[in-house]
């Protein structure tokens, strides 16, 4: 939302409100015009965004020397405000947050189309990182069991946000029943401030079973924090939070984060985000079998598609169980097999 908060600001200090800029001299400007103003000057560091986006090539960061006039005064008077911006398909979904908040009246994006060209190449150089296969799971588990972050890390295992491992209070945590309750999240706001609210959705907030392990970790991560408690005595911050540092005080987000990529490093492992545990915990869940319902319930999703779409990524090794049954399909003999291998 701090993107749309620049965007409205720009916008309306501007005095250039598309569809009415005065460049035009038109009442509603063409389409290839307002295309240009927000082709305008995507960066002046578009070189570095680039690298990442190779999609941004066929945005401009100057006017042509053959340019019109329009395009050069809506150049001029656009570039700096969606400077920032990483790439155009983040600006309509910027533009069209603005306008449900009233910020603005129109998205002037709305009907701009993004060239065949351009997203079919930004496509092909896109880097998708996945998240992490079995064997790197398992490697980090063994790799932190003797870290005292070794509970919560496994709860982001299980698939549980972030922001839910830092809100998660021992109130909501039955050792006894082997369960947890998902009802209160930790965030930041501008990775400054903290903010503690309700789950992302409704069905953000459910109640899970603790798998033996996770128990276990949970248990002797409580009897720990009784031992610390105990040692610093009225110094001791009592959150009443899961993850607090050995002073009592809750853990924010981005101290998580900072913790768990140091511990990647240190077990040199792949630097994935915290948040892509959830899709490794949905993909080997998927793998396994598991009902398309119970999963988006395990994920804390409404709808079973996000969960499929979003969160279930397999590798080349998931696949490798659909190439035995294959075998069956073209119907060679086992000899015929052994004499292609020689």
């Amino acid at each position: 939302m701090r993107a749309v908060r620049r965007i409205s600001s720009a916008l309306l200090t501007s005095n250039t409100m598309v569809p009415t800029t005065p460049a035009f001299g038109l009442r509603q400007p063409k389409k290839s015009q307002v295309h240009a103003a927000f082709a305008a000057r995507f960066t002046p560091r578009l070189a570095a965004r680039r690298r990442r986006s190779p999609g941004l090539a066929c945005w401009s960061a100057r006017p042509p020397a053959q340019a019109t006039e329009p395009y050069r005064a809506v150049h001029a008077q656009w570039g700096t405000v969606f400077a920032h911006l990483p790439g155009p398909a983040r600006l309509k979904e910027a533009l069209g947050r603005a306008v449900t908040r009233r910020l603005l009246s129109v998205n002037v994006a709305e009907h701009v189309t993004i060239p065949r060209k351009a997203r079919k190449e930004e496509r092909k150089n896109k880097q998708e990182v996945m998240p992490w296969n079995v064997q790197e799971v398992q490697t980090f588990v063994h790799g932190v069991m003797e870290e005292r972050l070794y509970a919560p890390l496994l709860l982001s295992l299980m698939g549980l946000r972030p922001a839910e491992v830092c809100g998660l209070r021992w109130t909501d945590v039955d050792l006894d029943d082997a369960s947890i309750t998902i009802a209160n999240t930790r965030t930041m706001r501008g990775n400054r401030y903290v903010v503690e609210k309700d789950t992302k959705s409704t069905a953000g907030e459910r109640e899970l079973p603790l798998p033996a392990l996770v128990l276990a970790a949970l248990t002797s991560f409580k009897a720990l924090q009784a031992k610390e408690k105990l040692a610093l005595g009225e110094a001791y911050v009592a959150s009443g939070y899961v993850l607090v540092h050995e002073t009592g005080e809750a853990f924010a987000i981005k101290q998580l984060r900072r913790r768990a990529y140091r511990l990647m490093d240190m077990l040199a492992l792949r630097r994935v985000r915290v948040y892509d545990a959830r899709a490794s915990c949905s993909t080997f869940l998927a793998n396994k079998g598991m009902p398309d319902h119970i999963l988006a319930r395990w994920a804390g999703h409404t709808n079973v598609k996000t969960t499929k779409r979003w969160y279930v990524k397999a590798d080349v090794e998931d696949l490798r169980e659909a190439a035995t049954p294959w075998d069956g399909l073209h119907g060679a003999s086992t000899q015929h097999v052994r004499d292609c291998e020689i």
